[in-house]
């Protein structure tokens, strides 16, 4: 009699223990008990958009207060709905903050921020054309003092020299290790800073003999592409979305912006020149550059280089799927942009203006 009184007592509490439970949503994290949601139902919305946001509140529990946040900005709720004027685009977390019950959770969404505006269209005016030595493999072009510095890449290939862009005689040439495969370059206080594809290292030089001062190492970043400045932080593209900044003191990466359109997020930023708050970027294996915002990662223009290819003499380096555009850097007493591509036999001055 005793052990069926126990065997009732203890059938009792796990059915009450199951009506708390399931009364409860059926789990015992509150994050479950609602969901945001987003105006259309909807994942991408144009920067500075102002979108319809509500709470789906799965229980009717009380709620008392909601709070929106994007990377720990706060988005005001006005008539139902929030700004999405964030300072930078791309992949981002809306998180709700709600007070309920005398409780408080956080839920999330992800959405996409792009750009309120589709890129120009810009094209090209060749100025002159100069000689350009077929066997780099060009990854960077930089321009110092009038010298072109110049990095080439491929296994047992990879370069950086010194050049005189007016006859495309090398001043100066260093040549990498066989393991190793060059890419970008950017020059910043007195260094040359200098990326590897895969391998995770970059180098320092003194741009003055090219003789190496460190090597660092990269931190989230996927891959070294390309590199530029702006005079205080270093920008290096990866292959991905995301062009990340580095401290030239440390070489720590400190954040970073993702390259979008009005459409979509972008990532074939190759190699970069910056000029004014814009960054220059080559698109991977296309005849086209685009011109970025160096804050936000808006992509404002493209620039079609179609044609200038056709004007290449192929040697017996070319390869027609990697000999491509690659390469560009900015002439600040000219004010005029110079680009070359991969075993390209010529470098174009050119100036780019947009297309009527």
């Amino acid at each position: 009699m005793k052990q069926a009184i126990k065997t009732m007592v203890k059938l009792f509490s796990i059915g009450g223990f199951l009506l708390f439970f399931l009364g409860c949503g059926g789990d015992s994290d509150p994050s479950k008990l609602f969901d945001i949601q987003l105006e259309g139902n909807k994942n991408k919305f144009q920067h500075n958009q102002e979108v319809g946001v509500s709470i789906k509140n799965k229980k009717d529990l009380e709620v008392s207060k909601v709070t929106y946040f994007i990377e720990g900005k706060e988005l005001p709720l006005s008539n139902g709905k929030i700004k999405l004027d964030m300072p930078t685009l791309g992949n981002k977390v809306l998180m709700a903050n709600i007070s309920f019950e005398e409780r408080s959770v956080e839920i999330q969404k992800k959405i996409r921020l792009l750009s309120a505006n589709a890129p120009e269209v810009y094209t090209y005016e060749i100025v002159n054309t100069y000689p350009h030595d077929p066997t780099a493999y060009t990854q960077g072009l930089e321009f110092s003092n009038g010298t072109l510095f110049e990095s080439t890449g491929k296994m047992g290939a990879s370069t950086v020299r010194k050049v005189n862009f007016e006859t495309g005689e090398i001043i100066q040439k260093i040549d990498l290790d066989k393991t190793v495969f060059g890419e970008g370059i950017t020059l910043l206080n007195d260094k040359l800073y200098h990326l590897t594809w895969k391998g995770g290292i970059g180098y320092v030089y003194n741009p003055s003999n090219l003789e190496k001062i460190k090597n660092f190492s990269y931190g989230e970043s996927r891959e070294g592409w390309g590199l530029c400045n702006d005079g205080k932080k270093l920008f290096k593209s990866d292959g991905t979305e995301k062009i990340w900044f580095l401290n030239p003191e440390s070489l720590e990466e400190q954040g970073y912006i993702e390259t979008v359109t009005n459409k979509s997020i972008f990532n074939m930023a190759n190699e970069l020149e910056y000029v004014n708050g814009k960054i220059y970027a080559n698109v991977y294996q296309k005849e086209s550059m685009m011109i970025i915002d160096a804050t936000s990662g808006a992509i404002e223009g493209v620039i079609n280089f179609g044609g200038l290819k056709s004007k290449i003499n192929k040697g017996p380096q070319w390869d027609e799927g990697n000999s491509v555009l690659n390469g560009v850097a900015y002439h600040k007493e000219r004010e005029t942009f110079f680009v070359t591509g991969k075993n390209w036999d010529k470098l174009f001055e050119v100036k780019i203006r947009k297309k009527n």
